[in-house]
C-alpha cells in the first residue's frame, strides 16, 4: 500500500489518468487530491464526475478554485430569489437563462465582482448541460472536503494542504484573516511563516513553471528545508494547464513512503 498526492489537475483529466497508470495506482493504496480539480484546463465536468464517484481510499482537499467556484453557485442562488425567478433547478435551459440575467446585472451596475472567472460555469452549462441542482450537488461535495489532510507515515508527520500550513494565525500578518485563507491562498508566506517543526509540508497552488515565483523550479518538484523548523515544504503544482503553451508544464506526483516524484 502507498500513499500518492497530486495537486492542481484544473481540468487536466487525461494526464490525470495517465499519471494514475504510470504510478499503478490500486484499490489498496490512498490518493490524496490537494484542491483545484477545475478551471483552466478544458475537461472540468470529467473532473467533477470524476470525484463524485472517486475510489474509496481517496481523499479530497479542498482549493482555492474549489471555493470560489460553490461561491458562483451561491451567487447564483441569492439572484434567483432576489429577483424572484422561480428558477427549474432541473433544467438546463432555465439554468443558463439565471446565469445570462446575473451578468446582465453585474454588467449594469458596474459590479466590480468577479463572477465564473474562468468560464467553467458557463462552459458546465452550455457544453455539458448541467443544471442549477448539478451545480448545488458539486458545491454541496466542495464543501464537504476538509483544507488539511494529515498522514503519518514511517515515522514522519506529513501535512497535506492546497497552498500552506500553518498553525495558527500568529505571525502569518495582516494578510490572511481566517487560517483557512491560508491553507487556500498562502505563496512565499508558506514557507517564511508556514510550516512545523519536524513535519513535512506538500501543498501545490503556485505553479513550479512560473519565473519569479518563489516556488520556480522550471516546471519541476520544489522542495525547500527549514533548518529551524526542521520542516520539509513541497510544492507538486508544476503548470500542467499550461502545457499548451509551456513544454515545461505537467502534472506531479510525490509517494510519501519515499517522497519519490513521478510526472506525465
Amino acid at each position: 500500500m502507498s500513499t500518492y498526492v497530486i495537486s492542481d489537475i484544473h481540468g487536466c483529466y487525461e494526464p490525470f489518468l495517465t499519471l494514475l497508470h504510470k504510478i499503478g495506482f490500486c484499490e489498496k493504496d490512498w490518493l490524496v487530491l490537494a484542491g483545484d480539480y477545475i478551471d483552466r484546463g478544458t475537461d472540468s465536468f470529467e473532473m467533477l464526475q470524476w470525484m463524485e464517484h472517486c475510489p474509496e481510499h481517496t481523499v479530497l482537499l479542498r482549493g482555492n478554485h474549489e471555493e470560489e467556484f460553490a461561491a458562483y453557485t451561491d451567487l447564483m442562488l441569492w439572484f434567483d430569489k432576489k429577483e424572484k425567478l422561480g428558477t427549474d433547478k432541473s433544467s438546463n435551459r432555465e439554468a443558463k437563462a439565471l446565469y445570462g440575467s446575473l451578468q446582465y446585472f453585474f454588467r449594469k451596475n458596474k459590479t466590480r465582482f468577479y463572477f465564473d472567472s474562468y468560464g467553467t460555469v458557463l462552459n458546465l452549462l452550455e457544453h455539458s448541460g448541467a443544471t442549477l441542482e448539478d451545480l448545488c450537488r458539486w458545491s454541496a461535495m466542495i464543501r464537504r472536503m476538509p483544507y488539511v489532510a494529515q498522514c503519518e507515515i514511517l515515522d514522519k508527520t506529513y501535512f497535506v494542504v492546497h497552498a500552506g500550513y500553518a498553525e495558527s494565525l500568529e505571525g502569518l500578518g495582516s494578510g490572511f484573516s481566517r487560517l483557512e485563507d491560508f491553507y487556500l491562498y498562502a505563496r512565499q508566506e508558506s514557507i517564511v511563516n508556514g510550516g512545523k517543526q519536524h513535519a513535512v509540508i506538500v501543498a501545490g497552488h503556485t505553479p513550479t513553471i512560473a519565473e519569479g515565483a518563489f516556488s520556480y523550479n522550471n516546471g519541476n518538484v520544489f522542495r525547500h528545508y527549514d533548518p529551524q523548523k526542521d520542516c520539509v515544504f513541497y510544492d507538486i503544482d508544476c503548470g500542467c494547464s499550461f502545457r499548451d503553451r509551456d513544454p515545461e508544464a505537467k502534472l506531479a506526483c510525490i509517494r510519501l513512503e519515499d517522497e519519490e516524484i513521478f510526472y506525465a
